[in-house]
């Protein structure tokens, strides 16, 4: 790869992941290399990566935080590209509070997203101490923030309100949503895939993996989603809970006295397909047991009931489906799970094709439904590096002016 071509570096961090992709853009992006380290702060921690779509190469690594995690990958990524003759780092911040679009990271937006920090401790501190050790390393080169709740910031104020007292507004409490940048990149590539007439018209969009959501999309803008003031909440996920009764949390603090760090742990780390099933957090393991396990039969059951209520109640808010989209590494890869999410929903003209579900088509639903029904696989750094060009593109032009 020669010196000085135009390169954008996407970085996605979480609490205990790092992942990263190099994209070249001229006139089309395209993606060079890509990898990440992972089990952050664990014996088993490991680094996997690959360079031209090639086979992927995996190495143990020592990470005991995500700071040193951190320092590794920038003393890898110096050895394999000049990051001096990068066009941009470009990274996915969870948060983007009242930020509606990408945008350069400056000191000051930076110290605002360590006093949003508190609201996401999973992904937030990640990311601050990777920009942080960039930033002092490569102080000239532009860092862009591509936010994961830009995609919802025009949803209804009545989608976007919890019932609690109106001073708690204040303290920024409200439905932010999140997979936003996976949701912008299924838009794009729906649009692609089956045209403007579909793209633009009602559509519920699924995002099922480790995470889970579901996003309510009408010309092109979200109306609702199923995450809320944090990533906890709507959908049963791998470990976190989704949706609760509040009085759950009250009995458990009577009860149990839990701490704030306690609950934490308990809503984001030790419920979902793990709580349930008490045996697996991946949705593939609890499929391969559901026939002689009773609790991995369960947590698979009360997964596809939660997304099924999700997606019908999304139905009405937009006043009827045009379109469903799967994407996420359960939505792409479970058949069964999409099986059992739309049976039965034939009454909202919804009907798959079992033979296409089984092969993870990119369209799956029965010849003559009224409802279309995909599966596309999910690209967020891709869509992080297209938000970036096209910030500094616009940066640029303004400049022209």
């Amino acid at each position: 790869m020669k010196e000085g071509q135009s390169q954008i570096l996407t970085i996605n961090s979480g609490s205990s992941s790092i992942k990263f992709s190099l994209y070249q853009h001229n006139e089309t992006l395209e993606k060079v290399l890509g990898g990440k380290i992972e089990r952050i702060g664990t014996e088993a921690a490991s680094f996997v990566y690959s360079k031209n779509e090639q086979a992927s190469t995996r190495n143990p690594v020592t990470a005991k935080d995500i700071s040193a995690a951190a320092l590794f990958l920038i003393s890898w990524l110096e050895k394999e590209i000049n990051l001096k003759h990068l066009t941009a780092i470009a990274h996915r911040i969870v948060y983007g509070m009242q930020h509606t679009a990408p945008l350069i990271i400056t000191p000051e937006i930076l110290d605002e997203f360590k006093q949003i920090s508190v609201f996401d401790p999973d992904h937030m501190p990640g990311a601050i101490v990777l920009i942080e050790k960039l930033g002092k390393k490569y102080p000239s080169l532009k860092q862009i923030a591509c936010f994961d709740t830009a995609f919802h910031a025009g949803i209804p104020r009545v989608a976007s309100m919890f019932p609690l007292p109106r001073r708690f507004e204040k303290d920024g409490i409200r439905r932010y949503g999140f997979h936003g940048i996976s949701y912008n990149y299924l838009l794009e590539k729906l649009d692609t895939l089956a045209g403007k007439n579909i793209s633009q018209g009602r559509l519920v969009l699924a995002h099922l993996g480790s995470g889970s959501s579901m996003a309510a999309v009408k010309n092109g803008r979200c109306i609702d989603t199923t995450m809320g003031f944090t990533p906890a909440g709507g959908l049963m996920m791998s470990t976190r809970s989704g949706d609760l009764d509040p009085g759950i949390i009250t009995y458990l603090l009577r009860k149990y006295k839990y701490t704030s760090k306690q609950l934490d742990r308990l809503i984001n780390q030790e419920s979902g397909l793990l709580g349930v099933s008490a045996i697996s957090a991946d949705m593939h393991d609890l499929l391969d047991k559901e026939h002689t396990d009773l609790s991995a039969a369960e947590a698979v059951a009360l997964f596809c009931y939660q997304a099924k209520k999700s997606l019908c109640a999304f139905t009405g808010a937009l006043g009827g489906v045009d379109a469903i989209v799967f994407t996420g590494g359960i939505g792409e890869n479970a058949s069964t799970i999409r099986s059992r999410i739309c049976d039965g929903l034939k009454y909202l003209g919804i009907e798959l094709d079992s033979a296409k579900n089984q092969e993870n088509a990119s369209m799956i639903s029965l010849s003559g439904s009224l409802v279309n029904v995909y599966v596309i696989p999910a690209n967020e750094e891709y869509m992080i590096a297209a938000l970036t060009l096209a910030l500094l593109n616009h940066s640029s032009t303004s400049k022209l002016k």
